[in-house]
């Protein structure tokens, strides 16, 4: 079934629909607010409203106006930057091993482990210095996959405004990531 057959199922009140929409969408979602946030409680917290908006503003959605990934991606970046506002945007990243797996997920690498979890560290640490709209201008465009002008509907900016962002995102990774001898900037992928 499309996204907009789901949809419709789900305005319909079809539990069977939202599992679909939540399965096929939960990961991008997820790393998402993950990557917005750095760590897991409040990302599960987060991925979890994203999709209760789903379910109670299903008929809010227009195929016309937005993808659905588009839509479900604008909900989370809204909830996140509300979340980093309210808890003053920048607290200490400190994983746990839980979460250190949860991370190896979205960044799998050739090499040792420890040596990738050093890297996944020092990477998660610069992106947490950004501010919230290089942030996620970076990891929706590079990581999530979003075009250009995608990134910026759900950024709710214009498009040069989104480049500008992340023009300016991968500058100061590059500065950040130069003082760290265990990441360079091309295996950020920077």
């Amino acid at each position: 079934m499309t996204d907009e057959e789901l949809m419709r199922a789900v305005r319909s009140g079809e539990h069977y629909a939202y599992q679909e929409l939540v399965k096929k969408y939960l990961a991008s979602i997820s790393c998402y607010a993950y990557r917005m946030i750095g760590n897991q409680n409040d990302t599960n917290d987060i991925t979890q409203e994203t999709f209760l908006k789903l379910w109670v503003n299903a008929e809010k959605w227009d195929p016309k106006k937005a993808k659905l990934t588009t839509w479900l991606h604008r909900i989370a970046h809204n909830l996140c930057i509300d979340h980093l506002r309210k808890h003053k945007r920048n607290q200490p990243l400190k994983h746990t091993d839980e979460e250190q797996g949860y991370q190896e997920t979205w960044c799998e690498k050739d090499g040792n482990k420890n040596e990738l979890n050093e890297k996944l560290q020092e990477l998660a640490t610069a992106l947490r210095g950004l501010p919230e709209i290089q942030r996620s201008a970076l990891t929706l465009c590079h990581y999530s996959g979003f075009s250009n002008k995608e990134a910026a509907s759900i950024m709710n900016i214009s498009v040069k405004a989104l480049e500008s962002a992340i023009s300016r995102a991968k500058r100061s990774l590059r500065k950040a990531l130069s003082n760290c001898t265990k990441i360079s900037s091309n295996e950020a992928g920077i």
